[in-house]
């Protein structure tokens, strides 16, 4: 499934949710609509060049990930699950993309998955997380996650908002968890329970 937005800049909370059923943009969309419109999908590994050079934008604020080099597709695939990677394209360019990953290998802990979400520096403001997050939240429950846990540098202030906006609560700081480019750094952890999943 392809989700078109239509995105009204002015103001930027004025959308329209249309699907996509492979045969074009829904008959609805006209005139000064087609100028300017949002696509979410599924990530595939063509999109990764653009996904990577995102990953390498939180990579230079030094506030988004301990990584210091952005991994390949191989590494950066082998890393995730396979289900639930989302990218959104404004006309056709790949601005923002989320993913999940396993919290164990444990078979108790199946049902629990840590979030990554990126978003380009270009399309901030738009609020193309909050729909990156939507998505992601409605088709995690879909594949049956009852748990989606989120570990955020305290001084990224705007995915801790984000998160907590769609009921991540913050369980605890994990002081000088690991070191980044040789500070040791606090990490905020976060977790979403499912009102939906995992409730027998």
């Amino acid at each position: 499934m392809i989700y078109y937005f239509v995105w009204q800049y002015a103001p930027f909370v004025n959308i329209r949710h249309y699907d996509y059923d492979n045969k074009g943009i829904n008959k609805d969309i006209k005139g000064d609509d087609m100028e300017k419109y949002i696509v979410m999908d599924e990530m595939t590994k063509s999109d990764w060049p653009a996904v990577q050079a995102i990953y390498e934008e939180g990579i230079q604020t030094g506030n988004a990930t301990f990584d210091t080099v952005a991994p390949t597709w191989e590494e950066w695939n082998a890393q995730h699950i396979a289900s639930c990677r989302f990218v959104v394209r404004e006309d056709d360019r790949v601005i923002g993309w989320i993913a999940l990953s396993p919290y164990s290998t444990k078979r108790a802990y199946q049902g629990v998955a840590e979030v990554s979400i990126y978003i380009s520096q270009h399309s901030a403001g738009k609020g193309i997380g909050r729909k990156l997050m939507e998505i992601l939240i409605k088709e995690s429950e879909a594949s049956g996650f009852w748990t989606l846990q989120a570990g955020i540098f305290p001084e990224n202030t705007a995915s801790l908002t984000l998160h907590k906006k769609f009921g991540f609560e913050e369980v605890g700081i994990r002081k000088r968890i690991g070191k980044l480019n040789g500070v040791w750094r606090d990490v905020v952890l976060l977790e979403r329970r499912s009102s939906k999943v995992g409730m027998d």
